[in-house]
């Protein structure tokens, strides 16, 4: 572990520890964090500690640093993407990149502002060269995620990209298919697909599916689920 993230660890008042015969256990809650507790156990103080510490996977080999998650711990709406690209892995925030600017565009059109909302990604590391989370990867982050879904006690989530849903939902439908239609996470939390920010920048005349996807989910906001 290095000195910056020593000293993170020791202005929290917490001692790090790392077991190294834990380090590779596979879907672990407890595998690499720092705190000594399973994950659904600790605090946003904790959890935020144990991400930019981890060493679950070999990412920890090759980022920059980990990346948290920003915004509103208490939002309504929770954004949910798939992993740090370049930018995001150099600032430490997701979605800070051009695809981040599309993004803060689409809120501001529904008349949220990027620090009303909490954005995180499946993956807390960027994957080198911006290649697809492999699943071991996935595995072993997704229990940080999970906790954040916990703490923030969203609304609703609006996940954006194929992959990001897939590890969400544990499903392997296409995005076309998933759009749409409202899912639910077990713990009941709603969840609204739609097309990640940077294929837009790709694919403009997407464009505006992503913003009924969009408009969708803050229908979920005023009016609720029906449920």
């Amino acid at each position: 572990m290095d000195s910056r993230r020593l000293a993170y660890l020791d202005a929290l008042g917490v001692t790090a520890y790392l077991r190294r015969s834990q380090a590779g256990t596979r879907g672990s809650e407890q595998a690499g964090d720092p705190l000594g507790e399973p994950v659904e156990a600790l605090g946003w103080e904790g959890l935020e500690a144990a991400v930019l510490s981890c060493e679950r996977c070999g990412l920890s080999r090759t980022r920059t640093q980990a990346v948290f998650g920003t915004g509103n711990r208490q939002a309504q709406l929770m954004v949910v993407g798939e992993a740090p690209g370049a930018e995001e892995d150099r600032q430490g925030e997701p979605f800070v990149g051009r695809a981040g600017q599309l993004l803060n565009a689409m809120l501001r059109a529904v008349g949220l502002a990027r620090g009303d909302v909490f954005i995180a990604n499946v993956l807390k590391c960027r994957p080198p060269g911006n290649r697809d989370p492999r699943p071991e990867e996935t595995a072993q982050c997704l229990p940080y995620l999970h906790r954040q879904v916990a703490l923030v006690a969203p609304r609703v989530i609006l996940c954006v990209g194929r992959i990001a849903a897939h590890n969400l939902l544990d499903t392997d439908l296409p995005l076309g298919r998933l759009r749409g239609d409202l899912h639910r996470l077990p713990s009941g939390v709603p969840v609204v697909v739609t097309y990640h920010p940077a294929y837009l920048l790709r694919s403009p005349e997407q464009k505006s599916r992503a913003w009924d996807d969009l408009r969708f989910a803050m229908r979920i906001l005023r009016d609720g689920d029906g449920h």
